[in-house]
């Protein structure tokens, strides 16, 4: 890739992208094609939002968070061959496991998906006597294996590190309560097992403006030459409720809950029609991000709305001499 910024991971040359739109002055830009899932894909989805993506063998696979019309919450596997057109199965995971207990929920929404070694892992907010992390994987998207649940509630925003840490899996997350949380901060964990969690070291806190009310990781971190690459969402409590908008903070890559740099403004927040106007409006929410290790080319996934899924662009080159140049 050029420029002196450079992306760990693998090649990923079949990931979409759109270059960016003359006259565009911000860091991220929207795709043209916005929003690639609709509302209505399945007959049964009221809406399909908060979505996670990840490269799978020639194409893409994924774990989506789909509404249906009685608005009960669950996620639901889907595969791609270019990451914007996706046949998402109809019927929700349905997980193994071992212990009646653990496949107790409620709900399960907002997922996130890794690959860790030979597994993909998925996190999510789990409805187990209220919000916690619901943790699983699977090695084909088609059977999937339920974890323990990483955190007793309340919790929301678990998002898991691309590879161990000090010899640990490690995790971001973001204590929260039984509603939309009084709290607000970004903590990490580690785990030498994917069961028993410890070392939380707090990351970083809410901050002024946008993200004065409360603050939660996003996509998997990115390893960049410049430390890890965090996309997260900030929210605004207006007098007309909860703005969701997307920021990008530089982590330390051996000591990630030790912020390097950490953008003040926003990198992209709800402007367009089907951000502004939906079942919640006011919404740009990340949750996937696909990047090309060889362009530095980063695809983000984001939830518009509480309704559908919208794709943005940038590079690692033009966000982090963003998030550098414009940190709190």
């Amino acid at each position: 890739m050029s420029g002196k910024v450079k992306l760990y991971g693998e090649p990923l040359s079949n990931m979409p992208w759109e270059d960016r739109p003359k006259g565009t002055n911000g860091p991220v830009w929207r795709s043209e094609r916005n929003p690639i899932i609709p509302r209505d894909l399945l007959p049964t989805s009221n809406s399909i939002f908060n979505s996670a993506v990840v490269p799978f063998k020639d194409g893409f696979a994924g774990v989506f968070r789909c509404d249906n019309t009685a608005r009960d919450m669950q996620i639901h596997s889907g595969k791609s061959k270019d990451a914007i057109h996706w046949e998402i199965e109809p019927e929700p995971i349905d997980f193994q496991y071992d212990d009646p207990e653990r496949g107790k929920s409620e709900y399960k929404y907002d997922p996130r998906v890794v690959k860790i070694e030979d597994r993909y892992y998925i996190s999510w907010c789990n409805g187990y006597h209220g919000p916690t992390i619901g943790l699983g994987y699977t090695g084909d998207f088609e059977t999937f294996h339920q974890l323990e649940n990483a955190f007793l509630p309340y919790n929301r925003n678990g998002v898991l590190f691309p590879r161990k840490i000090n010899g640990n899996y490690a995790m971001l997350s973001r204590p929260s309560d039984t509603g939309h949380t009084p709290f607000g901060d970004i903590f990490y964990s580690e785990s030498p097992d994917m069961t028993y969690w410890g070392k939380h070291r707090h990351v970083m806190s809410k901050s002024d403006g946008w993200q004065s009310t409360k603050i939660g990781a996003g996509p998997t971190p990115i390893e960049t030459s410049e430390g890890w690459l965090m996309i997260y969402h900030g929210v605004l409590t207006s007098c007309n409720g909860f703005v969701y908008s997307m920021g990008a903070a530089l982590l330390d890559i051996d000591e990630p809950w030790k912020v390097k740099y950490r953008t003040r403004p926003y990198i992209l927040n709800p402007r367009m029609d089907y951000e502004n106007v939906g079942d919640v409006p006011n919404v740009v929410f990340p949750c996937a991000a696909l990047h090309d290790s060889e362009t530095g080319r980063i695809a983000i996934y984001y939830g518009a709305a509480d309704t559908v899924t919208c794709l943005a662009f940038t590079t690692g080159e033009i966000l982090v001499d963003f998030i550098k140049k414009h940190s709190v």
